[in-house]
């Protein structure tokens, strides 16, 4: 499975990443690549642990939006 992970700048330096779809599934890193790998870790945990206790893993729809900002 494919999830949208958003990062953003930490307070303390490092990078944080969450997973939208699956809300409280977040991690951090000191670069991008060490913030990705360690989603990467958080979302299969994450989602084994749904599994073990018969939840569903959600679906996502992705649909990309244009905004003037």
């Amino acid at each position: 499975m494919k999830f949208i992970v958003t990062l953003d700048d930490g307070e303390d330096g490092y990078i944080v990443a969450s997973c939208p779809a699956l809300p409280g599934c977040h991690s951090q890193g000191e670069t991008r690549e060490e913030t990705l790998a360690n989603i990467k870790e958080a979302i299969e945990g994450f989602t084994e642990s749904m599994r073990e206790q018969g939840e569903a893993i959600p679906a996502q729809v992705v649909e990309e939006v244009e905004a003037s900002v």
